[in-house]
C-alpha cells in the first residue's frame, strides 16, 4: 500500500504549484508577526514612560514631605549647638 512513482510526482507537482503560495502565506505571517511586535514595543514604551512619570512625581513628593523634617532635624541639631557650649561653661 506504499505510494508509487505517479503519486510521488503528482505530490510534486502539487508542492511546487503551491510553493509560491505557501511562501507568500509564510512571508505575510511574518510581517503580521512584525507588526504585532512593533505594536507591543510601542506600548511599553508608553507604559514605561508612564512609570517614569509617576516615579518621577512620587520622588518629588517624598522630596515636599521630607524637606520640612530635614530641616527640622538641622534646626534642632543647631539648637542643640548652640545649648551645650553654655551647659560646660
Amino acid at each position: 500500500m506504499g505510494l508509487d512513482q505517479q503519486d510521488l510526482q503528482r505530490i510534486e507537482q502539487a508542492i511546487d504549484r503551491l510553493g509560491g503560495d505557501i511562501a507568500a502565506a509564510i512571508g505575510r505571517g511574518f510581517e503580521r508577526l512584525e507588526n504585532r511586535i512593533d505594536a507591543t514595543e510601542s506600548r511599553l514604551y508608553s507604559r514605561f514612560a508612564e512609570v517614569e512619570e509617576r516615579v518621577e512625581g512620587s520622588r518629588q513628593d517624598l522630596s515636599d514631605e521630607i524637606s520640612p523634617v530635614r530641616e527640622s532635624v538641622h534646626e534642632l541639631s543647631r539648637r542643640e549647638n548652640e545649648i551645650v557650649p553654655l551647659q560646660e561653661a
